[in-house]
């Protein structure tokens, strides 16, 4: 027996890093060592790279979540209904993803995302002294690009690229109304406590395109970052083909701290052909419960027909969203 025992260690010395090993093979991900390159890239479009919007890569995953009132809610901050209305919002219902990805020699790929989304558009209000609730079907589709860089050349695509280069959302319905014939957004600049610090050109706004800063792979100017307390003043400037003032809100993204909206204000209005060009401003302070994260911040401008006729055939809605980051 005595000369057993350390027989005995001696197999259970070896078989540790064997063990190690298979726990280790178990751990890991074999989907991703079988990936091809193009495969991770749409993986991380369609699913995100964290799964916790803690990236800019999860920014184009999060679209969904980021403009998803969850139906008809109330204004932000204790702010008034708007005329009859008392509650209104979009209830998505479902979302697929068209990405065509192209490659530059084997270090940078870009990718063209078409994403579209079905939902409810909810509105609760008074019609005609009387409590009721309208529902309209809608589509929405959503323009973006992105570009990935090479990092790395180990086996598995997810330790090779990441997001380098991502644009803004561009988007609207296409039922019932094309959003296109009513209502487009051509400019949005964004203050920061009293400072311009981006001015976005539209009304396609994926002409916008934000380099992320991950030193030490490339640097540059990055996403627009925000701190709680930040006063931020929103200027929108539309044309409408609508004589009616339009609806412009402003949409908290992943629903921070229970707000969901913030509508703003028209400023100006002036005759331009067969339609107006308006402005519209909202100021507004980020508070202490904001999430912290990476999300997309979507404005949309939206017919007055859209909140105010019960008819299901009138929404018309144009959608843009800008990247921003709140890390403290």
């Amino acid at each position: 027996m005595k000369f057993l025992k350390p027989s005995k260690k001696l197999l259970l010395l070896a078989a540790i890093p064997v063990l190690a090993i298979y726990f280790a093979a178990c751990s890991d991900n074999s989907v991703s060592d079988n990936q091809t390159d193009d495969e991770f890239i749409q993986e991380v479009i369609t699913r995100g790279y964290s799964g916790v919007n803690g990236e800019e890569d999860d920014l184009m995953n999060s679209e969904v979540t980021d403009l998803d009132d969850g139906g008809a809610v109330g204004n932000n901050g204790g702010d008034t209904p708007i005329d009859s209305l008392i509650r209104w919002g979009r209830k998505i219902t479902g979302s697929s993803v068209t990405v065509t990805i192209t490659s530059e020699g084997d270090t940078i790929k870009y990718a063209n995302i078409t994403r579209t989304i079905t939902g409810n558009y909810i509105i609760i209000g008074v019609v005609n002294g009387v409590v009721d609730s309208i529902t309209k079907p809608y589509t929405e589709v959503f323009h973006r690009t992105a570009t990935f860089k090479r990092i790395a050349r180990n086996p598995r695509p997810r330790s090779n690229w990441r997001l380098y280069q991502v644009s803004m959302v561009d988007g609207g319905t296409t039922t019932p109304q094309n959003s296109e014939q009513y209502i487009q957004m051509q400019q949005i600049q964004v203050y920061r406590n009293g400072t311009l610090v981006s001015t976005y050109t539209g009304p396609d706004f994926t002409q916008n395109v934000f380099t992320v800063n991950r030193p030490p792979h490339w640097s540059g100017s990055g996403i627009n970052e925000f701190a709680i307390g930040d006063q931020i003043r929103l200027v929108v400037n539309t044309y409408s083909t609508q004589p009616e003032q339009d609806i412009v809100a402003w949409h908290w993204g992943k629903r921070n701290f229970g707000f969901h909206r913030e509508p703003f204000a028209m400023t100006s209005e002036t005759v331009n052909g067969s339609g107006w060009d308006r402005v519209y401003e909202k100021t507004f302070t980020i508070g202490g419960q904001h999430h912290h994260g990476r999300f997309n911040a979507f404005i949309s401008a939206s017919t007055h027909k859209s909140l105010y006729d019960d008819s299901s055939s009138e929404f018309a809605s144009d959608i843009a969203g800008a990247p921003y980051k709140l890390d403290h």
